[in-house]
């Protein structure tokens, strides 16, 4: 369990995590298994539209309760996944709470571009990012615009959610707000 919480938002490599732990990687699946049937355990799938498109398709791993993860993880100070964990337990909350079906999914490509986030409901997407600064920059922005490059027609705006108390427009397409204000 505490090597699943070190690897918080990452993606799931069970041959790697059964080498760090000393166990075989079938024995690894299992218990990824038993941790998601639990609910203990999160496992988000890829977003991809295009299965031929250079795309990363593994899924990350994201822990059923932060505080949890924090304490098995022995961390003694919270990281950017911790901050990804607690808003995608707010994400998974609205969707389920959703009349309309909703699918919650990260993007990333084989370069190491990466969005946290991306949401898919009916022909929509809306990309998220997450950052653990109190002052988002445009830099911050450059996955989320490479995404809206992709997939432009699907997807007109993004937001970028940091710790900090700035609500405005980065660009005229991402908006910068508080991840509080996402509750």
């Amino acid at each position: 369990m505490r090597a699943a919480c070190l690897r918080l938002g990452q993606l799931v490599n069970q041959t790697q995590l059964g080498r760090d732990v000393g166990l075989p990687q079938p024995t690894v699946r299992r218990y990824l298994n038993l941790l998601e049937t639990s609910y203990l355990l999160i496992r988000l799938p890829a977003y991809a539209v295009n299965r031929t498109k250079r795309l990363i398709k593994s899924p990350k791993i994201y822990w059923g309760d932060t505080g949890v993860a924090l304490h098995l993880s022995q961390e003694t100070q919270p990281r950017g996944a911790h901050l990804e964990n607690l808003v995608l337990h707010d994400l998974l909350a609205w969707r389920d709470a959703r009349l309309d079906p909703a699918q919650i999914f990260y993007w990333r490509t084989t370069i190491g571009e990466e969005v946290d986030f991306v949401i898919e409901t009916g022909d929509r997407l809306l990309p998220i990012e997450i950052k653990a600064t109190t002052r988002p920059r445009l830099r911050d922005t450059t996955a989320l615009r490479t995404f809206q490059a992709e997939y432009g027609h699907r997807s007109r705006a993004g937001l970028l959610l940091h710790t900090g108390t700035l609500l405005d427009w980065i660009t005229p397409t991402i908006l910068a707000t508080p991840w509080s204000r996402l509750i």
